[in-house]
């Protein structure tokens, strides 16, 4: 990936056939199947990649459970079709960047002969629906057999398990591993570059876009004969800049999710909650050293502070306590995050828990504008191929299929289960630092350790203790565009995720780090310093976290 400098200045001067608006799951997604297609394609996001809802994820690559079962309970064929797409489209997720995404078992506890009889035959269903993509079948297990796979679980009055297969994957460096897909295939991404306004042809279609870079305040312009909005839960913003007249068809949805302890679930499968007091599901998952438990999903707006809040903490520790043997306090969180679904808005839902999480795209008659609304992780491949050959209508004679089924990111050609094992035994490192480099670069971790040859205390950790080095920083600065403390700690290494109190030990290295590589000012560094730490207290405090 070029560095931002660079890169601003060859978007200023160039002309594109694509251009996407919004780095997140599905901007990426879209970028990479317009370059792929042979369209010179730019894409910018008003944020840091992947920043916004596509960090705040489950971590799953998954059909939906839930889904399924409102399939039945409401007749909804919307549901069927839409874990039926995502079924299909996980496979090729886990095929395309392995090192980022592997399968996951999931068990379902079962308190009656009725609760176990219902969920094998769900499950089994949704074997079905996956057909050959399925990743391994469901099965029935025995009480002893769920208490073998998950110590943890509470035994009183437990008659047995189910155990299915989902996915799991690290969102964040999915997001990078496409920008940098993205612009290995000769595409131009940008981050922190704001949307202002559109310019219009003579026929009042879209021609260019005004734009502004949040870190210089400078404006230019973007020209390109397509644009595709894929900004998420900013989505109708972009819609009413291209064409006032348009009405509004996004719902929000906020989700909170808590990292904790791995040792409450003593289990390398996951447990989901099938249905709490609300009609939710809660997964407790665990995920890069952690317990990753969630969600919740309550209506929001867009001018929402996403913060966790002591009575989401309260409602997401209740369940995990009433499931595990364990009793968790607010004091064991150790990290947290919240985020905004954008759902597409239906006349008959009454709440967003009712919104089918598929997608839809628009393109407006009048300027000419694509945008890809609602959807979920796991379809981002196929929302982008819908999204993209919509677009490509516009560009007369340039027809193209799509080509990133299956399509290997960044980082993972080369890759196997064991690749951690060289690097160990090559750069002396240990079996944590190595595991750690593998799941967020894959064979890229070989370029990350390159940089400790000319200054070998890169390799050193970033914290003492810590499976992360410095070398990530760099790394992550020359070759990721990360411009923040937060852009390096939570997308990019992800010890924001793994522990609040961890960031802010490391967040002085990285500061000095990023000073160097940017010739920052004793003062700036401090600023940014200064900033990122008042970050993590805001977060501690509305969680209601001792500092």
């Amino acid at each position: 990936m070029k560095n931002r400098i660079s890169a601003r200045q060859t978007i200023r001067q160039g002309s594109y056939d694509v251009c996407i608006i919004g780095g997140g799951a599905t901007g990426l997604g879209c970028a990479l199947d317009a370059q792929l297609r042979g369209f010179s394609t730019v894409l910018l996001d008003a944020g840091d990649f992947v920043s916004c809802t596509s960090t705040a994820s489950t971590k799953l690559v998954h059909g939906g459970v839930r889904y399924l079962q409102e399939v039945v309970t409401d007749f909804d064929c919307g549901q069927y079709m839409m874990v039926r797409k995502a079924l299909h489209e996980r496979i090729h997720m886990l095929r395309c960047a392995p090192y980022l995404a592997h399968p996951l078992e999931l068990l379902v506890p079962c308190f009656s002969l009725w609760e176990l009889l219902y969920y094998t035959i769900g499950m089994k269903a949704y074997d079905w629906i996956a057909g050959s993509a399925s990743l391994f079948p469901s099965r029935m297990l025995s009480k002893a057999e769920a208490l073998q796979r998950m110590p943890s679980l509470r035994s009183e009055k437990l008659v047995g398990a189910v155990s299915y297969a989902d996915g799991q994957f690290d969102d964040a460096r999915f997001g990078v591993a496409m920008a940098q897909t993205v612009t290995q295939q000769g595409g131009e991404v940008i981050n922190y570059v704001r949307a202002v306004g559109f310019g219009k042809d003579s026929n009042g279609k879209l021609a260019l876009l005004e734009v502004e870079d949040q870190l210089t305040q400078e404006r230019f312009q973007i020209h390109a004969k397509v644009f595709v909005n894929c900004t998420g839960p900013f989505a109708d913003h972009i819609r009413l800049l291209a064409n006032p007249s348009l009405p509004e068809r996004l719902r929000l949805s906020k989700g909170v999710h808590l990292l904790l302890p791995l040792e409450a679930l003593q289990s390398e499968s996951a447990l989901l909650v099938p249905k709490t007091e609300d009609g939710r599901v809660i997964f407790a998952i665990p995920w890069l050293g952690r317990m990753l438990v969630g969600t919740t999903d309550d209506e929001a707006q867009l001018a929402d502070d996403m913060v966790v809040k002591p009575a989401e903490i309260k409602y997401l520790l209740k369940y995990v306590n009433q499931y595990l043997n364990v009793s968790l306090t607010p004091k064991d969180v150790q990290s947290a995050f919240a985020g905004m679904r954008p759902l597409v808005s239906s006349k008959s839902a009454v709440n967003t828990k009712k919104l089918i999480r598929d997608h839809e795209v628009e393109v407006d008659e009048v300027s000419g504008l694509v945008s890809v609304l609602g959807g979920k992780w796991t379809t981002y491949r196929a929302m982008a191929e819908d999204g993209i050959n919509h677009a490509q209508r516009a560009l007369a004679g340039r027809q193209a299929a799509c080509k990133t089924l299956d399509f290997l990111l960044r980082g993972a050609r080369g890759f196997t289960p064991d690749y951690w094992r060289q690097l160990a035994d090559n750069y002396r490192l240990s079996q944590e630092t190595a595991q750690h480099l593998v799941q967020k670069f894959g064979t890229d971790s070989l370029n990350v350790l390159e940089l400790g040859k000319p200054e070998p205390q890169l390799l050193q950790p970033l914290i003492e203790g810590g499976a992360a080095i410095q070398a990530e920083v760099v790394y992550s600065i020359r070759e990721e565009m990360a411009q923040t403390i937060e852009d390096v700690l939570l997308r990019r290494i992800g010890v924001q995720l793994h522990s609040w109190k961890e960031a802010a030990l490391a967040a002085p290295v990285v500061s000095r780090l990023l000073a160097r590589e940017f010739a920052w000012s004793d003062e700036q560094r401090k600023k940014a310093l200064s900033s990122y730490l008042e970050s993590i207290q805001h977060l501690l405090q509305s969680a209601g976290i001792e500092k």
